[in-house]
């Protein structure tokens, strides 16, 4: 299951979730492009092996296809991409009629239209290197269906979806194509979400789970360099759930 050597872009790398992937898969030997709007330079140095930051709009197809010309710059191809990129803390839940359409708005374009932007820019490269794998994170909140956030419930569904349609479109061409369902992840994110009800929000998340206890950024890092690597050459279209046993899919 080795992902040394691998060339691997990580959308929203400056923290959480996309800075632990960019660190695990760094020190197993990829080498990375880290992407965020925020500055990354630490998930690079965090990466090491001459990994490489990149401001990246995501929601910008522009700013997806420079990402994409600067790591073939850098490393002459690209292996593999984790669309981690997504609008989470900063969005306010409630009930489906009060959420504001600026909110829904922008959840759809980062969310969804993100991971569409980026595989658009891969894509040719991936084909050029002879395959690749996308890794798309989704959550729990699709495959559970989590109430009172409804913009972020819907657009992680669209994620499912979006695996799906593009892991028969791009089969043929040896491009693997899969979705990540985490439970809540104790992050930055899941903070500012939850608020002062991170404890109690938490608590009931465990409640829920087979194994429980809260799912840490480290606990998702095995999985994402299986979906990287070869190990994983005859999987794809999948949706996996690394949620403590939530939800059994």
């Amino acid at each position: 299951m080795s992902v040394a050597g691998k060339v691997v872009l990580i959308t929203g790398a400056a923290r959480g979730l996309g800075f632990e992937y960019a660190r695990a898969l760094g020190e197993a030997g990829a080498l990375i492009v880290a992407g965020d709007v925020a500055d990354c330079a630490a998930a690079a140095e965090a990466a090491g092996n001459g990994a490489l930051a990149v401001e990246l709009d995501v929601t910008d197809v522009a700013s997806a296809d420079a990402m994409v010309e600067l790591a073939m710059e850098r490393f002459g191809r690209i292996d593999a991409l984790i669309n981690n990129a997504a609008l989470y803390g900063a969005l306010r839940g409630g009930r489906f009629n009060l959420i504001a359409e600026t909110d829904w708005d922008a959840a759809m374009a980062v969310n969804v239209k993100g991971i569409w932007n980026c595989c658009k820019a891969v894509v040719p490269a991936m084909r050029q290197s002879g395959g690749g794998s996308i890794v798309n994170v989704a959550s729990l909140a699709a495959t559970y269906g989590m109430p009172y956030a409804l913009h972020y419930t819907t657009s992680k569904a669209a994620v499912i979806g979006l695996t799906r349609g593009l892991a028969r479109e791009l089969g043929r061409d040896n491009i693997r194509v899969n979705a990540l369902a985490p439970s809540a992840v104790l992050t930055e994110g899941t903070a500012e979400f939850l608020g002062d009800k991170l404890d109690r929000g938490l608590e009931v998340i465990r409640a829920g789970q087979s194994i429980q206890r809260t799912l840490e950024p480290g606990d998702l890092t095995g999985t994402v360099a299986w979906l990287v690597s070869d190990g994983s050459r005859f999987v794809t279209g999948q949706t996996i759930a690394v949620d403590g046993g939530t939800v059994m899919l």
